[in-house]
């Protein structure tokens, strides 16, 4: 599966919450699957013209367990811009965005 995920998880005040839902799916996945390079869950705040930001949850394609489970939508690869790694290894960087130097 080449396809990665989204979801918004709304306000970016509240979205601690589903944040940490996310995380613990995924720390159990990517145990399961021996910690590969390729799971890694991404998170940026966007503002998409409102007037508070939201925050967007991006799923690598190897993660698509964790984005089923969560009803996370198919993406395109999301832009470098402003991306934070919400859980993976930071070697996952590099593979996901080599033209970005990390």
């Amino acid at each position: 599966m080449n396809h990665w995920f989204s979801k918004n998880l709304g306000d970016g005040i509240v979205a601690w919450e589903p944040l940490d839902h996310i995380k613990t799916l995924f720390l159990s996945e990517y145990k399961k699957a021996g910690c590969p390079k390729d799971m890694a869950v991404f998170i940026r705040h966007e503002s998409e013209g409102s007037l508070h930001c939201e925050v967007k949850a991006y799923f690598s394609p190897a993660t698509f367990i964790v984005a089923n489970k969560i009803d996370a939508d198919r993406c395109a690869r999301p832009s470098f811009d402003n991306l934070s790694l919400l859980a993976g290894s930071e070697d996952s960087w590099p593979l996901f965005f080599p033209e970005n130097g990390r």
